[in-house]
């Protein structure tokens, strides 16, 4: 059975509809976010947010979505595929995109929007600008020891780079 193709505004209802799908828990699942993956025209997969009920940080939506779509193809190089999120992704869901190779996404709500609902992703870009240092300490250690895994990385012929 060959799978319906589906336009911009149908993958972006979608996405939608995953982040109500919370709402029915009454957000004991997670925030407000939902995904879609489109790839060819074709739905890939969906995701909406998990943190709470997976009792996991990472479980995003946008990242669900991209896990999902990784798995079914059998690949971590998401190339060619369109993701469709209900609110402007977050920094760790924008490295993930980045990562995954997506190179296209359409959101809805802003990250201001976000904020206005008592999300703190601006916190997170005032770091990676260099404000608000105080929220994390970082300290590098033992560098001697672990560049030599790097330098071992570097010198095998078979390694996959992504």
């Amino acid at each position: 059975m060959e799978e319906k193709k589906v336009t911009k505004e149908e993958a972006m209802k979608m996405a939608i509809a995953e982040a109500k799908k919370n709402a029915l828990t009454g957000y004991q699942e997670g925030g407000p976010f939902g995904a879609v993956l489109v790839k060819d025209d074709k739905i890939v997969s969906m995701g909406h947010n998990q943190v709470i009920g997976n009792k996991d940080a990472t479980a995003h939506a946008e990242i669900n979505a991209i896990r999902l779509a990784c798995q079914k193809l059998e690949t971590h190089d998401l190339t060619g595929c369109v993701l469709y999120t209900s609110a402007e992704p977050c920094p760790m869901c924008l490295s993930a995109i980045i990562w995954a190779n997506i190179k296209e996404v359409y959101y809805a709500n802003t990250k201001e929007d976000a904020a206005d609902i008592g999300f703190r992703d601006d916190m997170i870009y005032d770091f990676i600008k260099g404000k608000k240092k105080d929220i994390l300490q970082l300290h590098q250690m033992n560098r001697k020891e672990a560049i030599k895994v790097f330098e071992d990385f570097r010198n095998t012929e078979e390694r996959i780079m992504y």
